[in-house]
C-alpha cells in the first residue's frame, strides 16, 4: 500500500476504455445532459463543468524521489478528459521553486476565484513542512504557470471570511511530526481579493495560543450558521496519537476560534455540506478509531449541541455491509447534492474494508441526505468488484482512501470521484462514477491511473489528494 513518508490488473469496460483513450462514446453511452454551470469554485477554466484535481504527491519529479505533482482533468459533458489535463510540478514552466525530494508537493490542495476573474484558483499544498504553497491561477484556457505566486504556507484553505463577498485565504504552516509530540503549527487568514501581482487585503493571525501545539492535518470550509461568512473547521493532530478538531466561526474580522467542545474529535475525513435542507451547513467528522462517521448539525446558533450529534458506520440500518475495527469508514468523506432534490448526500470511504482474503481492498459508501437529516436507508456501497466498476479489488488497493463530489458533466447532480492510493502497487488510480436521480450508477465508469495521462507513476501516490 502507498504510503507517504517525509521528513512525514485493471480490465476497463468498452466506454471506459473509449474514455481513457480520448474518444467521445455515443450520447446514448453516456447519457449526457444539457450543462449546467459548475459553481466557479470548481471551474478552472470557465467552460462551465467542474474540474478534478488529483494529488500525487509520492511521485518522483525530475529524479527526485516523493517531489510530487498534482494534475487537473477537465470536466466535460461526457465526464472527465484524459487528453485536455493539466499536470503541474516544482518543474512546470513559471512555478515557483524546483522539485525537490521529499517535499510532497500536492498533498494538499485549495481552491477558489481568489483574484475575482471568474475563474477558480489552485492553491498546491506540500509535506515537507518548509517549501511554500504555490498559487495557480485559472484561465480560459486552464491552469498554466504562467504568473504562480508562492505562499508562506505548507497547507491552506479558502472561503469567505469575514463576508465581504471575496475569497479569502487561510494559511498553515505545520511539518507534521514523527513522533507523539506535535511540531505544532501558525496560522495566517489573508483577506481577498488577490492580484496575479502578489497584492491582497488585511493579514490577520489566527489562533496562535492554540495552533502551537497542533499539528494541521486537513480542513474545510462552509456556512453552518447561515450569516453568510464561511466557518472554518480544522482537523489536527494533538499529541500522544490522538486528533482534535478545531472550529473557527467566520466574522466581520475573520475566522474566531469557537468553544473546544463544537464538534467532535475524529482522524478522518471532514466535510461541510447541507444534508438536510435546511440552508444552514453540517459537519460530517469521520473517524477511523472507531470506523464511524458524526454529524453535526448547522443552526442560526452554530453547531448543534453534542445531544444531538448523530453517528453513523456500517452497522447503521441501511447501511450494506457490517461494521469492523479495521475497515476505516471515514477515512474520507465529501458532500454534495448526487440526487439533485437540492439537499447533499455524503461520500464515505472505507478504505481498510477487507474484500475475500484481501485486507484494505476498501469500499465507498454513499448515504443519502434527505428533509429529516442523513440516513443509511438506501445507501449504496461501491468496491472495485461492484458489477461494470472497472478494476479488481486486491489487497492493500484502499479504494475509499479519497473521496469527492462534484458536478463533473454539468448535469446537474454531483459524481463521485473516488482514489484507491495502493492500486497498481502504491501507483494509485482514480475512478468517476456518475450522479443520477437514482444515486451513483455506473455506466460510462473510468478509471484513470497515471500512466494513462502520461505523468509520473512508480509509486505516485496518484490519488492522495482528489479536489
Amino acid at each position: 500500500m502507498f504510503s507517504l513518508t517525509l521528513p512525514a490488473r485493471w480490465s476497463i469496460p468498452v466506454v471506459a476504455g473509449l474514455i481513457g483513450l480520448g474518444v467521445t462514446p455515443p450520447e446514448s453511452m453516456t447519457q449526457a445532459e444539457a450543462a449546467a454551470p459548475a459553481s466557479v469554485r470548481e471551474d478552472f477554466n470557465g467552460d462551465g463543468y467542474g474540474d478534478l484535481v488529483v494529488g500525487a504527491p509520492g511521485a518522483t519529479v525530475a529524479g527526485h524521489a516523493k517531489a510530487g505533482y498534482v494534475t487537473v482533468m477537465y470536466g466535460g459533458p461526457h465526464g472527465l478528459s484524459v487528453t485536455r489535463r493539466t499536470v503541474i510540478t516544482r518543474s512546470t514552466d513559471g512555478i515557483p521553486g524546483s522539485a525537490a525530494s521529499g517535499e510532497g508537493f500536492g498533498a494538499q490542495v485549495s481552491r477558489g476565484d481568489l483574484d475575482g476573474d471568474g475563474y477558480a484558483d489552485l492553491v498546491v499544498g506540500n509535506r515537507a513542512g518548509e517549501t511554500d504553497a504555490v498559487i495557480v491561477w485559472g484561465g480560459r484556457g486552464g491552469l498554466t504557470g504562467s504568473g504562480a505566486k508562492s505562499v508562506p504556507a505548507t497547507s491552506t484553505q479558502t472561503g469567505d471570511f469575514n463576508g465581504d463577498h471575496k475569497p479569502d485565504l487561510a494559511l498553515f504552516r505545520t511539518r507534521p511530526s514523527a513522533g507523539d509530540d506535535p511540531n505544532g503549527s501558525t496560522a495566517t487568514v489573508w483577506n481577498g481579493p488577490f492580484a496575479r501581482t502578489g497584492g491582497h487585503g488585511a493579514e490577520t493571525a489566527l489562533d496562535a495560543d492554540h495552533l502551537k501545539y497542533y499539528d494541521i492535518e486537513g480542513g474545510t470550509t462552509g456556512d453552518v450558521n447561515g450569516d453568510g461568512r464561511d466557518d472554518l473547521a480544522l482537523t489536527v493532530y494533538c499529541g500522544d496519537g490522538s486528533y482534535c478538531t478545531r472550529f473557527y466561526t467566520g466574522s466581520a474580522s475573520g475566522p474566531t476560534p469557537a468553544p473546544d467542545d463544537s464538534l467532535p474529535n475524529g482522524d478522518g475525513g471532514i466535510a461541510l455540506g447541507d444534508l438536510n435542507g435546511d440552508g444552514y451547513a453540517d459537519v460530517a467528522v469521520g473517524g477511523t478509531d472507531f470506523s464511524q462517521v458524526t454529524v453535526v448539525y448547522g443552526s442560526a446558533a452554530g453547531p448543534r449541541p453534542r445531544a444531538t450529534w448523530v453517528t453513523f458506520s456500517a452497522d447503521t440500518p441501511g447501511v450494506p455491509g457490517t461494521a469492523s475495527d479495521v475497515d476505516r469508514f471515514g477515512a474520507s468523506v465529501s458532500a454534495a447534492d448526487i440526487t439533485g432534490d437540492g439537499i447533499d448526500d455524503l461520500a464515505v470511504g472505507v478504505p481498510g474494508t477487507e474484500i475475500g482474503y484481501d485486507d484494505n481492498a476498501g469500499a465507498v459508501d454513499v448515504l443519502r441526505g434527505t428533509k429529516t437529516g442523513l440516513t443509511g436507508k438506501g445507501a449504496q456501497s461501491f468496491t472495485q468488484n461492484t458489477p461494470a466498476v472497472p478494476g479488481t479489488a486486491e489487497l492493500a488497493d484502499a479504494f475509499g482512501s479519497a473521496v469527492q463530489l462534484l458536478d463533473i458533466n454539468g448535469n446537474g447532480y454531483a459524481d463521485l470521484a473516488a482514489a484507491a492510493v495502493g492500486e497498481d502497487g502504491g501507483n494509485g488510480a482514480v475512478w468517476e462514477l456518475r450522479g443520477r436521480p437514482t444515486g451513483v450508477v455506473t455506466d460510462a465508469a473510468l478509471l484513470v491511473g497515471p500512466k494513462a495521462i502520461g505523468a509520473p507513476y512508480a509509486k505516485a501516490g496518484f490519488g492522495f489528494e482528489v479536489k
